[in-house]
């Protein structure tokens, strides 16, 4: 049996967890602007699997690649880095 490589680990945001088992992370990447030279934020949404469902809107999470899950779902939750403030802290009275 071969090793085929490492999996690939990216760090996003959590922007959505209302689907069961399922969270929406967005991958924030910086790139330098071809013509301006200044550095872009790029962001791009990956749907990873929570079996758990223990992640919060705004936390900070670790996903790694896996085998396809679904339609959709290429990626897993590895670990939580930080959880988000709860709704009640954010505001301001």
């Amino acid at each position: 049996m071969q090793v085929q490589g490492r999996r690939k680990t990216l760090v996003g945001e959590v922007v959505s967890n209302r689907m069961i088992k399922t969270v929406s992370v967005r991958v924030d990447r910086l790139m330098k602007h071809p013509k301006f030279k200044r550095y872009v934020r790029r962001s791009r949404t990956f749907m990873a699997h929570d079996e758990n469902s223990l992640c919060q809107l705004g936390d900070r999470v670790k996903i790694i690649e896996s085998r396809p899950l679904s339609r959709h779902k290429r990626w897993r939750v590895m670990a939580i880095l930080e959880h988000a403030e709860s709704q009640e802290t954010r505001r301001n009275p």
